[in-house]
């Protein structure tokens, strides 16, 4: 089905995925300050699956078969459980800026995925110098700064983001491979219900259930678990899938570049966090080697072969990989 590009709904799109998914930094830590991590990050994907659901269904859209849930049931598990999750826990000990800058490592890890399921097929210089720059800007991000206290980093909530970025990188790769048998809106509620059941296994094996009580949760952060849910995964997965279609997927994933200062400067100016020297040094480093591992570049088509008297017209849709 063509989806019709309105200039209108092409900004406000962009503006979720650049703005509400750089927020949501700021928002998961506000939560998980009377919410336990995995309790908040269980409730936000299986409310938001229920809502993606009910909307794939009034789009007349069917329900897979068992198989393709168990296809959703691993992506979920890589997507919302470990990379979702993991950033989640890892903010009770990392400030929301710097998580943000260590969680955006993630193309580093796509391309190794890669290369290695490819024979260890060496990637152009340009991507292994991004690949350079990103190790160099990870080191200098998660080094605590000499002489301030303030400025030292979890060595074990750095340890979490680096699994979560991973994750993330794996995730995309078997979905760029593995694609879902199922409508856009279907195929992300599945993953995120099935990311979020799984989350909430992990709360109540962590004995986060004896820790979880509705009457000392604060009203700050039952309204960053709402946001969470509306803005951060029902209107940016939504607004994600629409820019898919009616742009290019390189365009789309500059929101990879925003989301991280977004967060820095909202974790800045909102909750008080420090940003140092070495910490922008950092994010220059390791973003400049994103920006490089990820620089789309034009490849010629071969000229079609077409048989005599024949001439044949489709278009067809680009895979892109998942965004959390």
């Amino acid at each position: 089905m063509t989806v019709k590009r309105d200039p209108t709904k092409v900004f406000w799109s962009f503006a979720a995925i650049y703005l509400v998914w750089g927020s949501t930094y700021l928002g998961i830590q506000i939560g998980i300050e009377t919410i336990p991590p995995f309790t908040l990050a269980a409730t936000r994907f299986l409310a938001a699956g229920a809502i993606l659901f009910l909307l794939a269904r009034w789009q007349k859209e069917a329900i897979p078969g068992w198989r393709v849930w168990r296809t959703a049931m691993l992506l979920g598990a890589l997507f919302f459980v470990f990379g979702n999750g993991l950033v989640v826990w890892a903010e009770q000990h990392v400030p929301s800026g710097r998580t943000a800058l260590l969680a955006s490592t993630s193309p580093i890890w796509t391309v190794l995925i890669e290369s290695g399921l490819n024979g260890w097929r060496r990637p152009p210089v340009r991507v292994l110098v991004g690949i350079g720059l990103g190790m160099v800007g990870l080191v200098l991000l998660a080094s605590p700064n000499v002489g301030e206290s303030s400025g030292a980093v979890s060595l074990l909530g750095v340890a979490a983001l680096v699994l979560a970025s991973l994750a993330w990188a794996t995730g995309s790769v078997y979905a760029h491979r593995h694609h879902l048998a199922a409508g856009p809106a279907m195929a992300t509620s599945m993953k995120m219900l099935g990311g979020g059941a799984q989350l909430a296994v992990v709360a109540l094996v962590t004995g986060e259930g004896h820790r979880a009580h509705l009457d000392q949760v604060s009203r700050s952060s039952w309204l960053a678990l709402g946001y969470l849910i509306i803005f951060g995964s029902v209107i940016g997965f939504t607004a994600f899938t629409y820019l898919l279609r009616v742009t290019t997927p390189e365009i789309v994933g500059t929101s990879s570049y925003v989301n991280p200062l977004v967060a820095v400067a909202l974790g800045w100016a909102l909750a008080g966090e420090t940003v140092t020297a070495k910490m922008m040094i950092g994010a220059l480093v390791s973003l400049t080697g994103v920006v490089l591992i990820r620089w789309p570049v034009r490849v010629e088509p071969p000229p079609p072969e077409v048989e005599v008297g024949t001439l044949e017209t489709g278009e067809f849709e680009v895979p892109a990989p998942d965004r959390p």
